[in-house]
């Protein structure tokens, strides 16, 4: 991923009308507990956390494992029913429809998956499984039109059409999961959301189909939520981007805001634990050590979720909550959440294939 390509990306216009609209999501699961399976707690894997897409655009959502980020895709497809709050999608309250409203409205909305090697059915080749979407809503193609339609989305994704027959073991993983992005924009959608869609992949394959989605994007003008761990590939394809930890939105803003100026704790500590590969920049740059794990959803901690873990903690900051306060300098949008926000730089320059740390390799300062 080339440093002008970066720069393409990121100066895309994120100024278009919105197309989903998030208002105060919450999603608690039950804890079920004794003999009489009574409820005894809940596990808040989202708890409040509002956005907009805007058309066009892509929003990265990043975090460590446990934030949050997946539930809210899902929540935003509708796999799941929210706790409270409310998602509207292109001027339509998603939670109000019910039947063939729903079922024509996720025509608009679809979604990739992070694994490509259980996200596709292993007894289905490659033309049924691409072309299931049409099954499903057979007013989309013609019938007799499936075959070459399939084709076209296999050329679309950089396959060969020939391979139709095919089943997936015949496939690496970066083509499987350009299986799985075809079967996404089969239906011809305004919004994929994306959860982890290159996680599993090697760093150079990753590229390739990072930068398959950015093609696809200017070509079909797709919207994407982008959820990942890696920063570098959410900075690449990333307009805006919304930092999560503990089911909340903690920092959110432009691409630029959050890697060159972040001022929440934690997105300092995220990127100031990327690794560097260049050893004369690696001794120059300070690197934040949080404190301890990260709490349990279970029962998180009361005032600012983060202060467990974060060196600034004062009083106010385990007894109130802070809201998302406006950080920018008047040329950009920025928000986060924390009574001592502050401007960092804890990031030199963020390469390909550079990743954070591993969650549990955080270790309390000595």
């Amino acid at each position: 991923m080339s440093t002008a390509t970066t720069t393409t990306s990121a100066s895309r216009s994120t100024g278009g009308d919105v197309i989903i609209e998030a208002k105060d999501l919450v999603k608690h699961y039950p804890i079920k507990g004794g003999v009489l399976r009574r409820t005894v707690g809940h596990v808040k894997a989202v708890d409040g956390v509002s956005f907009e897409l805007r058309r066009g655009e892509t929003l990265g959502i990043v975090g460590e494992s446990g934030c949050g980020k997946s539930t809210l895709g899902r929540l935003l497809m509708r796999l799941e029913d929210p706790t409270s709050g409310t998602v509207t999608f292109d001027g339509l309250e998603m939670y109000d429809q019910s039947g063939s409203a729903m079922r024509k409205l996720r025509r608009d909305i679809q979604i990739v998956f992070q694994d490509p090697y259980t996200s596709l059915n292993p007894r289905k080749t490659v033309g049924d499984i691409v072309g299931e979407p049409f099954d499903i809503h057979p007013d989309a193609v013609p019938k007799r039109g499936r075959r070459a339609a399939v084709q076209e989305l296999l050329d679309l994704v950089g396959l060969n059409p020939e391979h139709i027959n095919r089943y997936p073991h015949q496939f690496s993983g970066g083509q499987r999961q350009r299986i799985g992005i075809a079967r996404g924009i089969a239906l011809r959608p305004k919004v994929l959301v994306c959860d982890e869609p290159v996680s599993a992949l090697d760093v150079s394959v990753q590229a390739q189909v990072v930068n398959l989605m950015e093609e696809l994007q200017d070509q079909l003008g797709l919207s994407y939520v982008f959820i990942a761990h890696d920063l570098s590939v959410v900075r690449h394809i990333s307009d805006r981007v919304a930092v999560m930890y503990l089911g909340k939105i903690v920092e959110f803003g432009t691409e630029d805001e959050i890697y060159e100026r972040p001022t929440h704790p934690y997105t300092q500590a995220l990127l100031s634990a990327v690794p560097v590969p260049d050893p004369t920049v690696r001794g120059k740059r300070e690197q934040i050590v949080l404190h301890g794990d990260v709490p349990s959803p279970a029962n998180p901690p009361t005032g600012c979720r983060f202060h467990t873990r974060c060196w600034k903690a004062q009083e106010e900051c385990r007894t109130t909550e802070p809201g998302l306060v406006d950080r920018a300098d008047g040329t950009a949008e920025h928000r986060s959440a924390c009574h001592f926000a502050s401007v960092r730089e804890v990031l030199a320059d963020i390469q390909p294939g550079d990743r954070p740390v591993d969650e549990q390799d955080f270790r309390p300062p000595a």
